[in-house]
């Protein structure tokens, strides 16, 4: 069904950016970085598809099953994602909050070409149908010249939720911690803009370049775009093994390398955070249970502390094991949205959170990934990103803290702001 053919690279860096921006001229573009960051779990350094033969789009009603199908029926690589609104079709929720950006609740497409980077090669995958470009289009990615950047134009950008609102909301979410109907909800709010006019492959080039984190995502399906700078990882199946290593626990960076040192070992030590990812990979090991062979859901990592350009965090990884025979949209679906972006119990906090929030969600804290023909997988997590529609000129990007019982408002407050800054740095 495919073509493949492999290509030595040199200059890893320069390819990527040569790739990228020939990339773009498509409609369908999913490109996926690791940026290098060292980890246990990776097959490629870099990925892009491009270019749709076939595609799926819908609302969240029967999404998981309408993907069954689409994914069972094609057996091919897939690229897409899949919306935190997609809940509503696993449970008895709704979403009915503002929502500017317009985007489907799930997009998967089959792409004519692919194009999977490891160490100082490339593999391209072309459909037969098109195989006769590879060369010509090999070509024209390496001879490539960058462009300058652009000027970026200036954006107002606002804030859903205010200062004063947002204290007020959390104390609301801890009278329900202390009544007992939750432990704990991640709770969001969205900053925003209207008649935004960005470069998005520009901008998401320069919140790559300081965030350099190990999920980070250009998506483009026409006129929506994600900019992701994801750190962490939803779910990765491999074989029989599922994967899957949520965060919860953020400390900031510093420049002085000794206090850097103190600000990683207090997270560490960091009772609050501990907790509050404790209970979220207790939430993961029930959702990895709904599809393991018995006994098989295990904790390998808890609570280790990961070092990034802009935050230190606390990753927990908990892994299972499934039957050659199940599918993996079963895997998918029975442990979507990610716990870490939810809370404990994970529907009564989907159903305050929802009463709570000001915006749809929409893809923010949703997941962007791959299938394989064989039906391995691996998906991020979308935090960290920006969401624009160049249509209506809307731009959006969220952030969010998890609230337990320990959490002080204005403490919460301050943590949104601290993963917000990224994406204000960006875009001013």
């Amino acid at each position: 069904m495919r073509t493949v053919i492999t290509k030595d690279i040199s200059q890893f860096s320069d390819f990527k950016n040569q790739l990228l921006h020939w990339a773009n001229q498509h409609r369908e573009v999913v490109f996926l970085d690791s940026n290098n960051y060292h980890q246990q779990y990776s097959s490629y350094d870099a990925v892009l598809a491009v270019d749709a033969f076939t595609s799926i789009k819908t609302d969240y009603e029967n999404a998981f099953q309408d993907l069954y199908q689409y994914q069972s029926q094609t057996k091919d690589w897939l690229f897409g994602y899949l919306s935190y609104d997609l809940k509503n079709d696993t449970e008895d929720l709704y979403s009915n909050n503002f929502d500017g950006l317009d985007f489907p609740d799930l997009f998967f497409f089959q792409p004519k070409k692919l194009f999977l980077i490891k160490e100082n090669q490339v593999e391209i995958q072309y459909l037969r149908m098109c195989d006769d470009e590879i060369e010509a289009d090999f070509n024209d990615i390496v001879l490539s010249e960058l462009c300058d950047s652009a000027t970026l134009r200036e954006i107002t950008i606002n804030q859903r939720i205010s200062k004063e609102n947002y204290l007020s909301k959390v104390s609301k979410m801890l009278e329900h911690i202390h009544r007992g109907d939750i432990y704990e909800a991640n709770f969001c709010m969205e900053f925003y803009s209207e008649k935004a006019q960005i470069e998005p492959l520009e901008i998401y080039q320069k919140l790559n370049a300081i965030s350099e984190p190990p999920f980070a995502v250009y998506f483009k399906n026409n006129f929506q775009y994600l900019l992701s700078a994801s750190p962490e990882r939803y779910l990765r199946k491999e074989g029989t093994n599922v994967i899957s290593q949520p965060i919860k626990g953020t400390a900031r960076r510093s420049f002085d390398l000794e206090q850097d040192e103190q600000l990683k070992s207090d997270l560490a030590q960091n009772e609050k955070e501990r907790s509050e990812n404790i209970m979220i990979v207790d939430l993961v090991r029930n959702d990895l249970s709904h599809t393991a062979t018995k006994g098989s859901v295990q904790v390998e990592e808890l609570c280790q502390i990961y070092t990034f350009k802009q935050v230190h965090q606390m990753i927990s990884t908990i892994v299972s094991e499934v039957e050659n025979t199940t599918s993996p949209i079963e895997i998918l679906r029975t442990t979507f949205p990610m716990g870490s972006m939810t809370g404990a119990p994970k529907i009564s906090a989907m159903q305050i959170i929802e009463a709570l929030e000001e915006t749809k969600r929409g893809l923010y804290s949703g997941a962007v990934g791959y299938f394989t023909p064989n039906g391995d997988f691996d998906f991020n997590v979308v935090i960290r990103s920006i969401l624009y529609n160049s249509q209506n000129q809307y731009l959006s990007f969220s952030v969010g803290s998890a609230i337990t019982s320990q959490a002080i408002p204005e403490m919460e407050y301050e943590e949104c702001l601290l993963k917000a800054k990224a994406m204000f740095e960006v875009l001013k």
